[in-house]
């Protein structure tokens, strides 16, 4: 068996990233720029401007709002809003937080538009497929998954507003917020940016990415990551201003066993890794719609996600198919600059 796990997303790469900048000389503009690890994958946060201190000052306040979020969303943190959700099934509502409740709101609808292809408690699967540990790469049983299936029900998570509580109302459901929740963390980061007067940034948080305004005289130029290629490899590139992308693919979380790969976007109504794509890159308006839609629609594959894209306003998507198609929505026709084809 051939195994192979990368923890930090790596569908974008930015590559305005790439060009060292800070302020020039005589308080001129540059990059000011950090990263820190947080929600498990790499956090990039640059920012154009020509005051070095108060960029520092709200990139660390950015952090700051990663780190919180993470302890209310996390499924690693004992005391997160999501594991005592997880720990109470079954036994009735209990108080969570207001980001918590909007990020299952979100969730809720964005399994009705995928029709079930997103869906939180697919929890439900976390101890049966493993892709976090080489020692632990396996392929379960046709048993050990249909004996969670079951389990996998949206209908079993309800938020209580007025109460501001929220429960999942069956013993065994359990919910995972991995689709959703770095996009609603890009989308607060971008507010604490804005609000502290920055209208030229870039945050990248593993494969969700928000560009705001330019870099300088150009536009933030991002490239999609060849899903065969190298890990630094890409095959095509576009410009963008305030706006966000998010990458799904089959190579961030995997392992191979007897020729056949198998991939952590598990398709909630039938337990296995989806089929129908090699990675979808969405753009959006919000990071948040960008994250649940880019794994909705990699796990809906190639038609019907593309479809379900162009009904939604704002949102674009690049796909590249299981037999290595590019598929491209209207929107971005024109704007997505392709050095060459996937690589098979």
């Amino acid at each position: 068996m051939v195994s192979r796990t990368r923890r930090i997303r790596v569908g974008l790469l930015v590559t305005a990233l790439a060009m060292s900048g800070c302020r020039g000389p005589g308080g001129e503009a540059g990059l000011v720029e950090s990263s820190r690890l947080a929600m498990g994958s790499s956090l990039r946060i640059a920012v154009w401007t020509a005051d070095r201190d108060a960029a520092a000052r709200s990139i660390e306040a950015v952090f700051v709002e990663f780190d919180r979020l993470e302890a209310a969303l996390s499924t690693w943190r004992q005391d997160s809003d999501v594991q005592r959700l997880n720990e109470a099934a079954g036994h009735g509502p209990i108080a969570v937080g207001p980001d918590t409740r909007a990020v299952l709101h979100a969730a809720e609808e964005a399994s009705r538009l995928t029709e079930g292809a997103f869906d939180v408690t697919f929890g439900a699967l976390s101890d049966v497929w493993r892709f976090d540990h080489d020692q632990d790469n396996r392929v379960p049983s046709p048993d050990a998954v249909a004996e969670r299936l079951p389990f996998i029900d949206r209908t079993a998570v309800v938020v209580h507003d007025a109460a501001g509580t929220a429960e999942i109302r069956r013993p065994g459901v359990r919910i995972h917020l991995g689709g959703i929740g770095k996009g609603y963390a890009v989308d607060r980061a971008v507010g604490v940016l804005r609000e502290a007067g920055f209208a030229d940034f870039l945050i990248q948080a593993g494969g969700d990415l928000y560009a705001a305004g330019r870099r300088g005289d150009r536009p933030w130029r991002v490239g999609l990551q060849d899903p065969r290629g190298r890990p630094d490899e890409h095959f095509a590139t576009i410009d963008l201003a305030d706006e966000t992308f998010s990458t799904s693919g089959d190579y961030e979380r995997f392992f191979i066993q007897d020729g056949v790969r198998y991939h952590h976007l598990l398709d909630p109504r039938t337990g296995q890794p989806a089929r129908g794509c090699r990675s979808v890159t969405i753009l959006a308006r919000s990071a948040l719609t960008a994250d649940w839609l880019s794994t909705g629609v990699f796990i809906l594959g190639p038609e019907p996600g593309l479809a379900l894209v162009e009904s939604i306003p704002d949102a674009e998507a690049v796909v590249v198919t299981s037999d290595n198609q590019l598929r491209v929505s209207s929107g971005l026709r024109g704007r997505l600059q392709v050095a060459h084809p996937p690589t098979p």
